[in-house]
C-alpha cells in the first residue's frame, strides 16, 4: 500500500525543498560551466583544470541521472517501481558514481603535488598518459566494473527490499552475504580514497609551507596557491560528507544500535550528496576566470537595457 500524503515524513519533506533547490542551482551552474569550458578552450590546456571537469562530469551525471529518484523518494514517501529491477539499477548508480567521485578527488590529491612541485613531469605525453589521465581513468572504470558484478550481476532476494526507505533501504546482497567482499568494498572502495584524501592534502599543506619559508623558493607559492586552494576546497568538501557516515558505520560494527542507525537513515547517509549539490557553486570561487565570464554575460544585458532607458 502506498503512503498517503499525510504519511509522509516531516523530514522527508525538509529534505525534499533543500536538495531540489540546490539541485537547481548546482544544474544551472554546472551547464555554465560546461559552456566557459567550450567557448575558452585555452583553460582546459591546464592539467589541473582537466581533472575538474571530470569531477564536474561525475556529478553532473549524479544530479541528472541519481538525485531526481532521491527526490521521488522524499515526495512520495516510497519507492517507485517497487521492484528490484528498479532498486538494483539505483543502488548500482548511486554506489558506481560515489565511488568515481571519491577515487577522482584521490587522484587528483595525489596529481597535486606533481603539479605544484614537479610541473615538468607532465610535459612528455607518454608520461602524462601513463601518470595523469589513466589514473583518472581508471577511478572511474573500476567502480563501474566492480558494481556491476557486486550488484547487477550478483544473485538476491527480491525479498530483502525495503521500499519504504531511501534506496530500497541500502541492502546490497553481498554485504549480508559475503563477508569478505564486503570488507574489500568497505575498506578499498570507501575507507581507502578518504584517507588517501587525508594524507594527501595534509602533506601538501605541509610541503607548501615548508617550502614557503625556504630562502630559495624553487615553487612560487603566489604561482601556485590556486592550484592548492582549489584542491583543499574540494577535499574539504568530500571529508565533511563521508567522515560522519563512515564514524556511524564503524560504530555500528562495533555496537550495532537503532539510535545510531536512525540518526545514520535520516540524517548521515544523506550528506554525501551535498557533494554534487554544492561542488557547482564552489566552481565560483575556485575557477576566478568563470566568475569573471558569468558576470560578463549578466552585465551585458543590463547594459543594454540601461543604454535603451537612457535613449528613451
Amino acid at each position: 500500500m502506498e503512503p498517503t500524503t499525510e504519511d509522509i515524513r516531516p523530514i522527508h519533506r525538509i529534505k525534499f525543498i533543500i536538495i531540489v533547490c540546490l539541485q537547481v542551482l548546482a544544474g544551472i551552474l554546472s551547464f555554465f560551466v560546461f559552456i566557459f569550458f567550450l567557448t575558452n578552450p585555452n583553460h582546459l590546456r591546464k592539467l589541473q583544470n582537466q581533472a575538474l571537469l571530470v569531477l564536474l562530469l561525475i556529478n553532473f551525471v549524479q544530479l541528472s541521472v541519481n538525485m531526481p529518484m532521491v527526490t521521488h523518494f522524499l515526495h512520495s514517501g516510497y519507492i517507485s517501481p517497487a521492484t528490484g529491477t528498479y532498486c538494483k539499477f539505483w543502488m548500482y548508480v548511486e554506489s558506481t558514481l560515489d565511488a568515481s567521485n571519491a577515487f577522482t578527488v584521490a587522484v587528483m590529491s595525489i596529481q597535486r603535488h606533481t603539479l605544484i612541485f614537479h610541473p615538468s613531469t607532465f610535459r612528455l605525453r607518454t608520461k602524462r598518459c601513463a601518470y595523469y589521465y589513466f589514473p583518472l581513468l581508471l577511478g572511474i572504470v573500476y567502480p563501474m566494473i566492480f558494481y556491476l558484478v557486486t550488484i547487477i550481476f550478483y544473485p538476491c532476494d527480491d525479498t530483502q527490499w525495503d521500499f519504504t526507505l531511501n534506496m530500497c533501504g541500502d541492502t546490497i546482497c553481498y554485504l549480508s552475504n559475503d563477508l569478505i567482499l564486503a570488507t574489500f568494498d568497505w575498506i578499498v572502495n570507501t575507507g581507502l580514497p578518504i584517507i588517501v584524501i587525508i594524507l594527501a592534502n595534509v602533506t601538501l599543506i605541509i610541503r607548501v609551507i615548508q617550502q614557503k619559508l625556504r630562502r630559495r623558493q624553487t615553487v612560487s607559492w603566489v604561482k601556485q596557491r590556486r592550484m592548492t586552494l582549489q584542491l583543499l576546497s574540494i577535499a574539504c568538501l568530500n571529508l565533511l560528507a563521508w567522515l560522519p557516515s563512515i564514524t556511524t558505520g564503524i560504530m555500528q560494527q562495533i555496537d550495532a544500535s537503532d539510535y545510531v542507525y536512525e540518526i545514520q537513515e535520516d540524517y548521515i547517509s544523506d550528506l554525501t550528496y551535498f557533494i554534487c549539490l554544492l561542488l557547482p557553486s564552489m566552481c565560483l570561487g575556485l575557477l576566478p576566470d568563470f566568475t569573471k565570464w558569468m558576470w560578463k554575460i549578466f552585465r551585458r544585458p543590463l547594459k543594454l537595457l540601461n543604454t535603451h532607458r537612457t535613449g528613451i
